[in-house]
């Protein structure tokens, strides 16, 4: 009994090993990617306490596309990024020291860019001795700039201990950049399109003191040209009561416009997924009322967000986060 099958097989093995496209069918292997990626540009490095270095740069380019970033101090590698960040925070520094800082861009091959021009940096003089945190900084405001960057503005803080030395800049609970003391705005690179942030800004002194949190302020990045409309839930408000020994959080927000009807929602509290939402018939459309209850003692700080069912099945965008103190 004949076997074609096998015959075929062999033969066009055969036929590869003499050419690799001589086999009807066969596919000729991608050029391998020798090319590297462009050396970062404008990196500049910035003091941010006795311990830290703030480093920033612009994005490269490569013909297949940025993997990430190398970040290297005294010429050893001390951070490895991925593509969308074009800053860090280097820590675990010596106090009232130089610093010479480069980057490299790296793709998916492994190719890496030459490195960055240097750039030095001195860390701040050690700590005095001061519990006291700044100030509050006020008045947080910004605009959109593009899909991928913000730019922010805020009212200077105050230390009593002598003088504020930086702003934090977060978005939920996550440093995501800084600035010097002197600065009341920044402009944040590296986000996505079409996509909600929640920033808020903190002081910080030079013996690492921190002020509390300034006002939330939500910003929605720019769509990309054909990209969807934003899923998320809009309106997020959090609201801490208590009855007695209850205790309960109250959300209210405006559901999105799905093209169809809402029934479940998660709920993420600091961070985690703590229950599914679930109606027996979808409300109207416009804004509805949560209430759950918390069991953490009073003064208990909780971060809360949520994301819709859409009518597809999936799971939409996540609302900006709120933080809400637990009644007492």
């Amino acid at each position: 009994m004949q076997r074609p099958t096998v015959r075929t097989v062999l033969t066009c093995t055969a036929l590869l090993l003499a050419s690799a496209t001589a086999c009807s069918g066969a596919k000729a292997q991608p050029a391998r990617d020798t090319a590297a990626p462009t050396v970062p540009a404008g990196v500049t490095a910035q003091a941010g306490s006795a311990h830290s270095v703030h480093v920033m740069w612009s994005a490269s380019t490569d013909d297949r596309g940025i993997a990430g970033y190398d970040v290297y101090a005294q010429g050893k590698k001390v951070k490895t990024l991925p593509p969308q960040t074009t800053m860090v925070d280097v820590d675990r520094l010596t106090p009232a020291t130089s610093y010479s800082f480069t980057v490299r861009a790296r793709d998916a091959a492994g190719n890496l860019s030459a490195p960055s021009p240097a750039v030095t940096a001195k860390t701040r003089a050690p700590a005095p001795d001061d519990s006291t945190p700044p100030s509050t900084p006020t008045a947080l405001t910004g605009r959109v700039v593009d899909g991928t960057s913000v730019q922010l503005s805020w009212k200077r803080a105050t230390d009593p201990g002598g003088a504020v030395t930086a702003y934090d800049i977060y978005q939920e609970d996550s440093r995501i950049h800084s600035v010097h003391g002197t600065e009341t705005g920044t402009r944040v690179t590296g986000l996505r399109p079409g996509t909600v942030y929640t920033f808020t800004v903190r002081a910080r002194d030079a013996a690492e003191n921190s002020s509390q949190d300034s006002n939330a302020l939500d910003l929605t990045t720019a769509r990309t040209p054909g990209g969807r409309a934003s899923t998320a839930p809009t309106g997020l408000t959090a609201t801490a009561h208590a009855n007695g020994i209850e205790r309960t959080i109250r959300l209210r927000w405006t559901q999105p416009r799905t093209g169809g009807e809402v029934a479940e929602y998660q709920l993420y509290l600091n961070g985690q997924l703590a229950t599914t939402i679930a109606w027996g018939a979808p409300p109207p459309p416009g804004p509805v009322t949560y209430d759950f209850t918390v069991s953490e003692p009073p003064g208990t700080r909780y971060t809360v967000k949520l994301r819709a069912k859409l009518p597809d099945g999936k799971w939409g965008d996540f609302s900006a986060q709120r933080t809400v103190v637990g009644a007492g």
